[in-house]
């Protein structure tokens, strides 16, 4: 359970039980009630706003008011061992070790479930990578595609029905350029006509690769007309694509449940559909644009086109439907998409985006709004640049794939768990620096290595003791003693549902990764005091263990089981 949120509750209840009996005033419109984590020099367990925000209404100073909710909250709370005034009148309270007894055996009790919050189930559209099938997957798809996997399992523990989407856009020029880019390098297989130097072109080596492939299914029996042959070679390329890309994604442990083609919506007239439908509500009309910022005016030709009134709808201008040439813009393309989405009646639909997408966020939320009558809430996380260094410099790696670095690459050099870890160790809208030396290191520096150090080190205890970790301990109620050092990995411990639901509710899985950090570093840091002092150590040298370190254990064990799941990254019994 969280806590916090809990005792909110209980402390509201207590609030206005006190006014019933007249002993203090509420205002009706009593908001801003917080039950948090005191200030770091504070021993409390929780702190209280309740004196500060009701001592104006009832004529009393903060700390005098304080002094009338302590009498009267500390004798309908029994498991609260006392309550400190703090400041201006904060209620510093501290839970008796009889709370911390039941509250860790409620943790051994849930155990996979533990953390998981009780809110409103709903249905989520999570897209998220949807890189172009032109080739494989880059270090920038690395981190969009750990954000949105994770995200997904943050909502599917919360409960939550997700289901995890990629857009293939297999529509327009890239797409011919990399269909032409296969067909040359079969005319470069079969008839030895050299691979032309073009722009326009893939040069990346997959694309011989895909080329064999396609003449080793042997469906194309004469490649001498492309224009005849394109269609079939469309289909038979991209499909080999699509397979590299889903190679690499399983090699960062993501798996899609959906891959929704542009060129099947195209073909289905999902996009005329949804336009023709916005025509007639008035948020589709011809005319003509001004030039976009930066362009030159005078450069600049207006022209009639078919725009979509995003304006209405909280974006900076218009957005444009259709092409010179009167085929369909690649925000026409969207539309219909979303429309597709819509229509599947999802709750909530999540975009994860590239960093070169940002500015898109505006025009595709209009969109939204518009086809869903302002009833679907779309929400878009931005995943932002990586850069990869080694000793401090820039590092590159092999190109093979073409001109850039490949998720095989990373992941061949520093490992999944690594990548995942990393990926998730900064908010995903900041810059994030990957260091190949701070990943592959043994020590506190590498937060994988310490996480995964930690549950290793449970571990050994219970084999050591030849027992299975999940092993249920008995324990009466006198012989359960924490110490301060123990009490304090176990206040860290009852944060984690608290963790747990702001990551989610602000879609932020960074906090589970730094919460981790922080909660290993108390428990080594514990460990690490019983080498020096025998009354720290978690196994007595004499028979008799102290059941309460090892119960405590088995709780630390679970949240970080539960939290590595939750991010991708695996936990080693032994390192």
């Amino acid at each position: 359970m969280n806590i916090f949120s809990h005792y909110q509750k209980k402390i509201l209840n207590n609030l206005k039980s006190l006014e019933k009996k007249k002993i203090i005033k509420i205002p009706n419109n009593f908001k801003n009630l917080t039950v948090e984590l005191p200030p770091k020099n504070e021993k409390a367990d929780i702190s209280c706003n309740a004196a500060l925000l009701l001592s104006k209404f009832n004529n009393k100073s903060p700390y005098d008011l304080a002094l009338i909710l302590k009498k009267n909250i500390l004798l309908d709370f029994t498991e609260f061992d006392k309550i400190d005034i703090a400041g201006p009148g904060f209620l510093n309270i501290h839970f008796n070790i009889n709370f911390w007894r039941k509250y860790l055996f409620q943790i051994i009790q849930l155990n996979k479930k533990y953390g998981s919050n009780n809110i409103i189930k709903k249905k989520y559209n999570l897209e998220f990578v949807s890189a172009n099938p032109t080739g494989p997957l880059h270090v920038g798809h690395c981190r969009g595609a750990v954000l949105g996997d994770t995200l997904s399992n943050m909502l599917i523990f919360n409960g939550n029905k997700v289901v995890k989407e990629y857009y293939v856009n297999d529509h327009g020029g890239q797409i011919k350029n990399f269909i032409k880019s296969v067909y040359l390098r079969i005319l470069e297989i079969k008839k030895k006509q050299p691979f032309p130097k073009d722009e326009d072109l893939y040069p990346g080596d997959y694309i011989i690769d895909i080329a064999k492939n396609v003449i080793k299914n042997n469906k194309i029996k004469n490649i001498n007309n492309f224009e005849k042959i394109y269609s079939l070679l469309a289909r038979e390329s991209l499909k080999y694509s699509i397979l590299l890309i889903k190679a690499n994604l399983k090699l960062l442990g993501v798996k899609h449940d959906n891959f929704i083609y542009e060129s099947q919506l195209v073909k289905n007239n999902t996009v005329t559909k949804i336009v023709k439908k916005l025509q007639k509500k008035n948020f589709i009309y011809k005319g003509k644009l001004n030039a976009p910022k930066g362009e030159l005016s005078k450069s600049w030709k207006a022209r009639d086109q078919l725009l979509f009134k995003s304006t209405l709808f909280g974006d900076d201008t218009d957005r444009a439907l259709t092409k010179s040439d009167g085929s369909w813009t690649y925000f026409a393309g969207d539309l219909g998409y979303h429309s597709n989405k819509v229509a599947r009646k999802f709750d909530v639909l999540i975009n994860i985006l590239g960093a070169d997408h940002a500015g898109y966020i505006k025009r595709i939320t209009s969109a939204t709004k518009a086809i869903s009558n302002n009833k679907i809430n779309l929400l878009c996380k931005v995943s932002q640049l990586v850069k990869l260094f080694k000793n401090g410099e820039p590092f590159k790696m092999s190109k093979r794939k073409g001109d850039y670095i490949t998720v095989e690459d990373l992941v061949n050099e520093v490992g999944n768990d690594s990548v995942r870890f990393m990926m998730l160790s900064r908010s995903n809208d900041a810059e994030l620096d990957f260091d190949f030396k701070q990943v592959t290191e043994k020590s506190k520096d590498n937060p994988v290595f310490y996480v995964q150090y930690a549950y290793a080190r449970i571990n050994s205890v219970f084999r050591l003791l030849n027992l299975k970790l999940d092993k249920k301990i008995n324990i009466q109620n006198k012989e359960f003693i924490l110490n301060d050092y123990e009490i304090s990995i176990l206040k860290k411990i009852s944060e984690w549902p608290k963790c747990m639901e702001l990551s989610t509710n602000k879609l932020e899985p960074h906090r589970i990764t730094f919460y981790l950090y922080e909660l290993v570093t108390l428990f080594h840091s514990y460990w690490n005091m019983g080498k020096t002092n025998k009354e720290f150590r978690f196994i007595s040298e004499n028979d008799k263990q102290n059941l309460s370190r090892l119960i405590l254990l088995q709780a630390l064990a679970i949240v970080i089981k539960n939290a590595m799941k939750i991010i991708g990254v695996s936990t080693p019994e032994s390192m």
